[in-house]
């Protein structure tokens, strides 16, 4: 139990300094009271390890009770309602779906030989898989837009001067999303959740979130049930020959354990016919991230493309610092 307690106590604390801090001040100071609390640690140790995330809880009562004012404020409303706060934790995942993240997609697939098919994997609602239906700003007076979405969200997205911007969106013919739990976009309560799961004081990101579930709720990406490690090759085999096939994910690994599962998926890709994109925490594959740069932060994903590491890319599509080949 002592080990199980230092480790929530690291876990909160590296939440708060490498991913909140800078990006919501009310989550890092939750999160650091999390670490302080004997109340809130003891709450959180009778769930499971994976249901003790920080996005988890904080979204959980956030959902339910809205944005918590201060420590003392957190630990009533979890004394008050411990009981459905856990059993929301039990009850959802952080399938946090953030359409900027294809901000930091565009430059890979825009170079791909058109048209592209795209299967996502881990693709919640599948917001990811509309990337031609938004728009884009990448620091150097460059946004483009689809003509299909006129109220299309715009991304912005800092870069380091080495990326090859894209000069247009690229020409998609098919698509789907492949995913444990599928969010229903027309379900009220699903989109909910969803928007709980943006950091409070983040109201641009929230903002082109709800933008980009108009549009997918206007013609909707098919999104499947299924799990990446033995339905994947499925929806591989269903894509059309005629179009260059693209598999990507962002942020995912990190719920597929132990490591040898996601050493097995990354065969599979190798050996497909598919371009493979990944956009994962560099611990997704310690080998591949020896062989790169110093990260810019401690909160950055490592973008690769069929295993080749291309650039550091900001969480949330924020950035992109790019040290691939052009």
């Amino acid at each position: 139990m002592t080990e199980d307690r230092d480790h929530l106590v690291h876990w909160y604390t590296a939440f708060a300094t490498d991913e909140a801090r800078g990006a919501s001040e009310i989550y890092e100071e939750l999160s650091l009271a999390v670490t302080e609390s004997p109340e809130l640690l003891d709450f959180l140790l009778t769930l499971p390890r994976p249901r003790r995330q920080p996005n988890l809880f904080l979204a959980a009562v956030r959902r339910l009770h809205g944005v918590r004012a201060d420590a003392a404020h957190l630990r009533k409303i979890v004394r008050d309602d411990h009981d459905g706060i856990r059993a929301l934790m039990f009850a959802r995942t952080t399938q946090t779906n953030e359409p900027a993240r294809c901000a930091v997609l565009l430059p890979v697939l825009a170079r791909l030989p058109p048209p592209l098919a795209l299967i996502e994997v881990g693709a919640s609602a599948g917001l990811c898989l509309l990337p031609d239906r938004y728009g884009y700003h990448y620091g150097a007076g460059i946004v483009e837009l689809s003509s299909k979405a006129a109220n299309a969200p715009i991304f912005p997205c800092r870069t380091n001067g080495a990326v090859p911007l894209p000069r247009a969106v690229p020409r998609i013919v098919w698509r789907r999303g492949l995913d444990l739990n599928p969010v229903d976009l027309r379900a009220d309560e699903e989109v909910a959740w969803l928007e709980a799961l943006v950091w409070p004081g983040q109201d641009e990101r929230l903002h082109r979130l709800r933008a980009a579930i108009a549009i997918a709720r206007s013609e909707p990406p098919l999104v499947v049930k299924g799990d990446l490690l033995t339905d994947l090759e499925t929806l591989i085999a269903a894509a059309p020959d005629n179009a260059t096939l693209v598999v990507f994910h962002t942020a995912v690994l990190a719920y597929v354990r132990p490591q040898e599962h996601r050493d097995r998926f990354a065969a599979t890709m190798m050996k497909s016919n598919a371009v493979w994109i990944s956009n994962e925490a560099p611990g997704a594959f310690p080998a591949v991230a020896q062989a790169v740069p110093p990260r810019p932060s401690a909160d950055q994903f490592l973008l690769t493309e069929n295993g080749v590491p291309l650039a550091w890319t900001a969480p949330h599509g924020q950035s992109i610092d790019w040290f691939g080949a052009a």
